[in-house]
């Protein structure tokens, strides 16, 4: 799933927000020995943290139906993980690393959700929208200068982008048959008579 999300960001980057630029778009965490490596125009989007989305958890079953129109099973509704992307621009001018951002932010504002036709694999099966949000206040128990102390590395102007991404791992619960109409019954005497006899009541049809 992790996969399928960052496959559709680098699609998202490179051919909507920054089409025909030439600029790399890569994965790798930003720390000083990987800039001292770079050697083109860059766009880092790297994934610097995984959590569940709390906010879009769900314990209501879902009725799948056969081809008749009953309820054959149950199934636990997908369960949202939090991905949030680190996005850093990496030229030799912090003007143009600028520009890409504006860029960058410009066509991420624009979508509430990542794209139907980028997603792939079991994200697209799920069929459901997989939101996006971006530059919004990161949470109180984390600040990006914590993120850059990690990496090693100095504080640059970036964007965080976080997607929430639906995956489906609940159990599956078969449904029973569906419920006959009427009710049998047994009338006999109280003696255990052996001769009772058994009579089908059905609900009576309304007149008129």
């Amino acid at each position: 799933m992790i996969h399928e999300v960052d496959d559709a960001l680098r699609r998202l980057v490179r051919d909507r927000a920054l089409p025909g630029s030439g600029v790399d778009i890569v994965l790798e965490a930003p720390t000083k020995e990987w800039a001292a490596r770079r050697n083109a125009p860059t766009v880092n989007v790297y994934l610097y943290d995984i959590r569940e989305d709390l906010r879009r958890r769900s314990r209501a079953l879902l009725n799948e139906y056969d081809e008749r129109g009953q309820v054959a099973r149950r199934v636990a509704p997908p369960r949202y993980v939090k991905l949030s992307y680190l996005v850093t621009a990496w030229t030799q001018r912090p003007e143009d690393e600028h520009r890409l951002l504006s860029s960058l932010l410009l066509c991420f504002l624009r979508l509430d959700a990542l794209p139907r036709d980028l997603l792939t694999g079991s994200v697209a099966a799920i069929g459901m929208p997989v939101p996006m949000t971006v530059a919004l206040p990161p949470p109180e128990d984390r600040a990006f200068a914590d993120v850059w102390t990690a990496l090693g590395g100095e504080l640059k102007p970036s964007l965080d982008v976080v997607v929430s991404a639906p995956v489906d791992g609940g159990p599956v619960m078969e449904a029973g048959p569906p419920a006959r109409e009427g009710v049998l019954a047994e009338v006999g005497d109280r003696t255990g008579d052996a001769a009772a006899d058994r009579v089908r009541h059905r609900p009576a049809r309304a007149e008129g």
